[in-house]
């Protein structure tokens, strides 16, 4: 089977896999390992991006504008033989004439798909595609609270990879003392998964995964009654103006997931994520101090690799601040 391969959660899975196609989000292991992630220019994420669609088990590439260096990205690999394919996703989100946009770029990744050799879905196939990923979110969403923080990243991570759920030893549970933090910020490389393990050893637990490759970017669930009537614009209408992004402007979507998630698990502290080239969630840093009244410590990752024992130094100091 073709495999098309992404990394932007605006790209709806089971638009792909209607079309006959495997999808696959791709998540880079580590820049440290990344040839491409030591470019001059390029962010790190986006250098180990293109270092891992190069793989030969892959044979299109979907890139987005949402991100400028992943833009950059698809100007390098559409050189290639390999097909690439650049969706415009709309950084407004409250209009009628945004949301004919993302329609019109859904639509065009279909005559993408068909050109790869994919098939046009009917509108009984996308429906049947769209209610097996609604049922592989929900469970998803239930394991939530139920395995550690780290395992539950890995869960999320099999998942993009492979669309199914599948089982995961649920790690050791935090003491009754452990203090809460919300992770914030762009995606985790697979190899971040460590400052879960970091994070408990110091006497935390984060409660809260609102990263690109965490659940704040799944899509609402599907309303049933009329996925029948409309399959595909109940795929736009559960995908666009609904997962909040960094990039949306305004992004009231991102702090309104926040606030929601902070009602429901209050954290003490926020760990910021983000990598060296990304302007956005750099800005993003003195707005969640300000706006949640909480400390914030921002952990950077370049193309260098990561300064793990001045990381461990600083989250250190960090967590004895908020004791």
């Amino acid at each position: 089977m073709i495999t098309v391969a992404y990394s932007d959660p605006l790209v709806p899975p089971e638009w792909i896999r209607a079309h006959g196609l495997r999808p696959r989000r791709l998540r880079a292991a580590s820049v440290a390992r990344s040839p491409s992630a030591s470019l001059t220019g390029l962010c790190p994420y986006a250098g180990a991006f293109a270092d891992r669609s190069a793989a030969p088990d892959l044979d299109a590439v979907i890139f987005t504008t949402a991100c400028d260096q992943m833009r950059r990205v698809f100007e390098i690999a559409r050189e290639a033989p390999r097909p690439a394919f650049l969706l415009n996703v709309p950084s407004t989100w409250q209009t009628r004439a945004v949301h004919a946009h993302y329609r019109s770029e859904i639509e065009r990744l279909g005559r993408f798909l068909e050109s790869l050799g994919g098939s046009s879905p009917t509108g009984e196939a996308l429906a049947a595609e769209m209610l097996r990923y609604d049922e592989r979110r929900r469970r998803l969403r239930d394991l939530a609270g139920r395995l550690s923080p780290r395992a539950f990243a890995r869960v999320i991570a099999r998942h993009h990879e492979t669309g199914e759920v599948g089982g995961e030893d649920p790690g050791p549970t935090a003491g009754p003392g452990a203090v809460p933090l919300a992770l914030v910020g762009g995606p985790l490389l697979l190899d971040d998964l460590f400052l879960f393990d970091l994070v408990e050893e110091r006497g935390a637990r984060v409660v809260l995964d609102g990263t690109d490759t965490g659940l704040r970017t799944l899509p609402a669930p599907y309303d049933r009654r009329l996925l029948g009537r409309d399959p595909f614009g109940q795929l736009l209408a559960s995908w666009f103006g609904v997962i909040p992004t960094v990039h949306q402007r305004p992004n009231a979507l991102l702090y309104r997931w926040l606030a929601e998630r902070f009602a429901e698990t209050p954290v003490k502290g926020i760990l910021l994520r983000r990598y060296v080239w990304c302007d956005l969630w750099h800005v993003e840093e003195e707005r969640l101090r300000e706006w949640t009244g909480l400390p914030v410590l921002a952990l950077d990752e370049g193309a260098e690799g990561r300064a793990r024992e001045r990381m461990v130094q600083r989250l250190e100091a960090f967590l004895e601040m908020l004791a």
